[in-house]
């Protein structure tokens, strides 16, 4: 695990920790490494869970899938990010998401009690450690509310404005990277790619935004 200290002070669950405090709560904690392939299933849909998940390598993805095959992009989770805490932290409940590896990952696995439990010595870091979970749940809360405000839009291009607004306010610029391709874009905004890729044209013709790839520049912010 020492491979990864410099990694793990970086996430949201072990903030204001230092590297030797991180060792002491791992070795509190008694964490599990799973690797996992590209396209891999790390958890799917209806299956109890009671860890939680820390990404240290490659990315992955929350989704929701239709009979169909239908895919809905929740969240990106990227390198020091915590993923399950709240299915973890609720006992007998089950995933309505499946999360997915978009790359070879490699994860941090936490068993929940062992978190929520504090040991013997009471350790400092371990109350710490609690309040961090405490503040990310709330933080993802925010997040998803943020999702469901982008897609109660009626139209596309509503949407695209919704969501292109709140990234501006994110990086608190004009001039921003998403961290969506266009199919992953698409899906996150619960659109059609063709009808969203057309919007996108339109926009940029009309003098509202420029665009390569994930790269974006909003020229016509005040209407943003």
């Amino acid at each position: 695990m020492k491979n990864y200290l410099n990694l793990l002070q970086k996430s949201a669950l072990f903030s204001n920790l230092d590297k030797p405090e991180i060792e002491s709560a791992l070795n509190c904690l008694s964490p599990n490494i799973a690797s996992y392939k590209k396209n891999q299933y790390i958890a799917r849909t209806d299956e109890s869970i009671d860890c939680i998940g820390l990404l240290l390598e490659g990315r992955a993805q929350i989704i929701q899938e239709d009979f169909m095959g239908n895919r809905n992009i929740i969240s990106k989770v990227l390198p020091a990010q915590i993923f399950a805490e709240s299915f973890a932290c609720t006992p007998g409940s089950h995933l309505y998401v499946s999360i997915v590896a978009e790359e070879p990952c490699k994860i941090l696995l936490l068993n929940l009690k062992r978190v929520l439990h504090t040991c013997s010595s009471s350790c400092v870091f371990h109350h710490m450690i609690i309040r961090n979970l405490l503040s990310e749940i709330a933080k993802k809360n925010i997040q998803l509310n943020e999702k469901l405000i982008h897609m109660a839009q009626r139209t596309t291009r509503e949407k695209l404005l919704s969501y292109l607004s709140a990234e501006r306010n994110r990086h608190n610029s004009t001039v921003f990277d998403i961290p969506y391709n266009r199919q992953q874009l698409a899906d996150y905004l619960s659109v059609d790619r063709s009808a969203m890729s057309n919007e996108l044209c339109k926009m940029r013709d009309e003098g509202l935004i420029e665009f390569n790839k994930n790269h974006f520049i909003l020229t016509a912010s005040d209407y943003m």
